[in-house]
């Protein structure tokens, strides 16, 4: 019964992030497309910067990841992620009145806010998952999350469709769209239940001990000392170097890749692509997820391994493809330079495939480890994956707005090698350690 019950709210969960994400990786997607349009409406906008925007959201994710664990043993994690929620909203609704310092100030905001909502969503997963169903658990809500790349990319595609220019009765409407389903977002979590109880879960040497007094620290000042003690930790710190290549991937997919579509001018339709990669990336996420996360009890079979080289492999092919399909100085503006081959459109969402699809790799077998070894300490683990994760995409984002595309697919390339190799190291040490104490592997979370 208690499953049943933690399966639900793990759907309420996607349900919840599905709707406020639609709005806000939707509006990712299209951010320096639109603020670039700001600026030809709006002249006191023009020093308005998308990536330095990216950067200072991510900065600030990354500075009160630590505080989160927190912030959550005092209020706890639905309203942690409820309160996290508005900040996403009010991001949004900014735009409506578009200053350039306003800009600046609502991105420290929503910063400070993404810490509460992705460690309280941590913290509420693994609360609601066993050992035996955190792999699917995980699957689900990355398969629900990333439809919001289906539903507001959609939307984009047909609002942008025929459009060299998006006017400000577009943007509006974008806005106001974007906002309303981030707030019905909010709405599913105000009424997110109390996790279910589980049964005991003894370990040798140590007493039983229930979910909700291993998951819930004494006091904010014994969980910042608990994450900073498990940062230090030698397999936290090998994953470190994994979760940095997520944030930097995440920073290249979600903030500039499409504006490298949006701005190459030998791409027919360009502005209709920018929703149609978004959507593309959100199929690959999809069927990520549920491959490797709804499916779990086959995939989980030979490891986390074989997944996260898989990913790394999508993301390989996609970089090369990239490097060859668009010119170098997409990043920044419209442009007319060649690639080293004519750009295609299919090619391109071919990649967003790919990019979507290798993501989904790598997050679900970090939320499978991070919600599975580390169950005891999930507020913590979460947290310095979003800490970590958030530096990397804040460095790419400042690196974007000055660096051409080759070379930023040049740091993506030297990062993938080093994350995937440190994720694959942390695994086959866990299982030769499981083998020597003749307990079953961590990596077989079914």
């Amino acid at each position: 019964m208690a499953c049943s019950l933690g399966f639900i709210n793990v759907v309420l969960l996607g349900l919840a992030f599905m709707l406020v994400f639609t709005a806000f990786q939707t509006w990712g997607n299209i951010q320096n497309t639109i603020i670039n349009s700001i600026k030809k409406d709006v002249p006191d906008f023009a020093n308005a910067e998308a990536y330095y925007s990216l950067a200072i959201i991510y900065t600030f994710l990354a500075i009160f990841n630590w505080a989160a664990p927190s912030i959550i043993s005092v209020i706890g994690s639905k309203f942690s992620m409820l309160a996290g929620g508005i900040t996403y909203l009010i991001f949004i609704i900014s735009f409506a009145l578009p200053k350039v310092w306003l800009l600046y100030l609502v991105s420290a905001i929503i910063g400070i806010g993404a810490a509460l909502i992705w460690t309280g969503q941590g913290n509420y997963l693994a609360l609601n998952s066993t050992d035996t169903t955190i792999s699917r658990n995980s699957g689900v809500f990355w398969a629900m999350l990333q439809m919001s790349m289906f539903c507001g990319n959609t939307f984009v595609y047909f609002v942008f469709r025929g459009k060299d220019n998006i006017d400000r009765g577009t943007r509006q409407l974008v806005i106001w769209t974007l906002s309303a389903i981030a707030l019905a977002g909010l709405v599913v979590m105000v009424f997110f239940p109390k996790p279910p109880p589980k049964a005991p879960a003894p370990e040798k040497g140590r007493s039983d001990t229930t979910d909700s007094e291993i998951q819930t620290p004494a006091g904010p000042v014994e969980a910042l000392k608990g994450a900073v003690r498990l940062f230090f930790t030698k397999n936290m710190m090998l994953l470190c170097i994994t979760f940095l290549y997520t944030g930097l991937e995440l920073g290249f997919w979600s903030g500039v890749y499409g504006s490298c579509l949006s701005f190459t001018e030998s791409l027919p339709n360009r502005k209709e692509l920018v929703g149609l990669s978004g959507i593309f990336i959100g199929l690959g996420e999809v069927l990520g997820g549920a491959a490797f996360g709804i499916l779990g009890t086959k995939t989980n079979k030979w490891g986390r391994d074989p997944i996260v080289i898989a990913g790394f492999l999508m993301h390989l092919v996609s970089f090369c493809v990239i490097f060859l399909n668009l010119p170098n100085s997409s990043p920044f503006e419209d442009t007319s330079d060649s690639a080293f081959i004519t750009s295609n459109a299919v090619l391109a969402l071919m990649c967003s495939f790919l990019l979507g699809f290798g993501d989904a790799c790598y997050n679900t077998q970090i939320y499978s480890v991070l919600g599975g070894v580390y169950a005891d300490n999930s507020a913590s683990a979460f947290a310095i994956f979003k800490f970590t994760q958030s530096v990397a995409a804040a460095i790419s984002f400042v690196y974007a707005s000055n660096l051409g595309l080759y070379g930023q697919i040049a740091i993506l390339v030297v990062f993938s090698i080093l994350g995937t190799t440190a994720f694959v190291w942390v695994e086959w040490r866990e299982r030769r350690q499981a083998r020597a104490s003749d307990t079953p592997s961590v990596s077989s979370v079914e």
